[in-house]
């Protein structure tokens, strides 16, 4: 064994004879001695050697705070940037343990993300480059990794500490390919573990579009926006077959897509994508709701978007949600008609030949009558 090994496993032996004899917090605490080694260990060590040292560093940074407060001026991050750069994968799959340990922890978004100091924060580190580097598709494309970092990604953006900087960096068209590519791993059936790296990609883009950032993420996004719809109901067939739980995920995404954008509204409508989305509805309640709100974004764009939803399966579809009972589906369903009242006045009409009033009667007593009032006056109106 080297001598740093052996200092390393002496500060492991002073940890234990502390948890022994005193009961410290936590067995992370007992292992305060031994941080500044692990730090140093990661670099100049063999890859098996440094795996190790950053699955422990991962294990003890979850567990203490006080492990956290001290390895942050100990240099961490900067040991994390250096890491990121070794070409060995089961190095970097490590590495974004660690990381996403250190990401998730309560004070990561002030001291840890973002920092008042300069040069001693995650995004002022090479680590978001290098981790957008490890999410790019293609044939030196590694899952474990990838998955890795792109939770990592969705902590990071999950803070919004500076997402801006993260879009500068190309993270929307990073994650824009790496979908597609999903997309097309699952054409192709070579889909064994894909849901592990679509669900953090799926929640990445979907907070990235939820930023007040709308004018760069449509100018960014537009020139690709049917090939990522295709993708997203590509994901959709898979979802229903082997993972029904990410199909909200993927909706989700599709609303923040459409609600400031008309050119992916028109999309969902040039792909005739719309009866494929209503036939989500019965689903779950919270399918519902996101298919509706998707629907919403739609209508809300003006005449000439209700006119291309009309007609069609859309009416029955609704009158089916107005016999349900949950509040929030009959609410969007609600808010869905009135858009349609509004900017096509043959709806109405129809509405009410399909017995639409005695459908609002079910909900003229609970909390959405002043909403099934408007509505009712609005179809009598048009």
């Amino acid at each position: 064994m080297k001598m740093r090994e052996k200092r390393l496993w002496s500060a492991f032996v002073e940890a234990y004879s502390i948890l022994r004899h005193n009961r410290p917090s936590s067995v992370a605490e007992a292992c305060l001695p031994a941080t500044s080694y692990l730090l140093t260990y990661l670099s100049g060590h063999s890859s098996e050697f440094i795996e190790l040292c950053l699955y422990t560093l991962g294990n003890l940074i979850v567990e203490s705070e006080a492990v956290r407060r001290q390895l942050l001026p100990q240099g961490i991050i900067l040991a994390f940037a250096t890491c990121i750069q070794s070409p060995h994968m089961a190095v970097l799959e490590a590495l974004g343990y660690a990381l996403s340990q250190l990401l998730q922890a309560k004070e990561a978004p002030e001291k840890i993300i973002g920092s008042a100091s300069a040069g001693s924060s995650v995004l002022d580190s090479t680590l978001p480059q290098h981790m957008l580097q490890l999410m790019q598709p293609g044939p030196k494309l590694n899952p474990g990794v990838a998955v890795e970092f792109a939770w990592c990604l969705h902590y990071i953006i999950c803070s919004q500490v500076n997402n801006a900087l993260l879009i500068t960096h190309g993270a929307l068209s990073t994650l824009e390919l790496l979908l597609l590519d999903l997309a097309g791993a699952v054409q192709r059936m070579e889909d064994e573990g894909l849901e592990l790296l679509i669900c953090p990609v799926l929640r990445c883009l979907s907070n990235l579009l939820a930023e007040e950032l709308l004018e760069a993420v449509e100018y960014q996004m537009q020139p690709k926006d049917e090939r990522v719809v295709v993708a997203l109901f590509i994901l959709f067939q898979f979802f229903l077959q082997k993972q029904p739980s990410l199909l909200p995920e993927g909706l989700w995404l599709l609303n923040n897509l459409t609600a400031n954008s008309p050119t992916f509204c028109t999309s969902l409508l040039s792909l005739d994508l719309i009866e494929p989305l209503l036939k989500l509805l019965p689903l779950s309640n919270v399918v519902s709701v996101l298919v509706l709100r998707v629907l919403c974004n739609i209508a809300e764009k003006g005449s000439a978007y209700c006119q291309r939803l009309w007609p069609g399966p859309l009416l029955p579809c609704l009158l089916d949600t107005l016999a349900l009972s949950d509040t929030e589906v009959v609410g969007q369903s609600l808010e869905l008609l009135q858009l349609l009242f509004l900017y096509k006045p043959e709806a109405a009409q129809a509405f009410l030949q399909q017995s639409g009033l005695q459908a609002l009667e079910k909900h003229q007593e609970t909390q959405l009558q002043d909403r099934v009032h408007a509505l009712r006056q609005t179809a009598l109106h048009r």
